[in-house]
């Protein structure tokens, strides 16, 4: 599968590509730096995104999984630049429970694209299973204009 990655504040990202899509980004160097149409927008969103110059990705996103999976990550993908949502809130959407709903976060195989970091918990931050943990939510929060909600 073709991929690409950036240095950006929070370490090197790589992005997969498969079939027209994107199926993964992760928190380490490409091993062979593809060179696609999409790998090349992708890196361009992303950059943008570190810049302050983009809030929102215009990308073709494909996340294997279950079916609830598909709907936990379609959920978080729809909460707005800036905003965030808490696992209740999902859990109340998705007509399922919260707990699952933390699983299905933890499962997002596309991070910052697909911003998992826009969900929180009701009395306090919860994960991330990005690197960096907690601290690299916070800061993407921060980054989004978010930062008065963790105060």
């Amino acid at each position: 599968m073709p991929s690409a990655s950036l240095k950006t504040p929070l370490g090197a990202l790589c992005v997969t590509e498969e079939h027209g899509a994107i199926t993964s980004l992760a928190w380490h160097d490409a091993f062979v730096q593809d060179d696609t149409p999409l790998l090349r927008r992708s890196l361009e969103q992303l950059s943008a995104y570190f810049a302050g110059d983009l809030t929102e990705f215009d990308l073709p996103t494909r996340v294997a999984g279950s079916a609830f999976q598909r709907e936990v990550c379609a959920a978080i993908a729809a909460i707005p630049h800036g905003e965030t949502r808490s696992y209740g809130d999902l859990a109340r959407a998705l007509k399922a429970p919260a707990q699952a709903i933390g699983t299905g976060c933890g499962g997002n195989p596309i991070p910052i694209i697909i911003p998992c970091h826009r969900v929180l918990g009701t009395s306090g931050l919860g994960g991330f299973s990005g690197k960096g943990g907690v601290e690299t939510k916070v800061w993407l929060l921060r980054h989004e204009g978010a930062s008065g909600l963790l105060i």
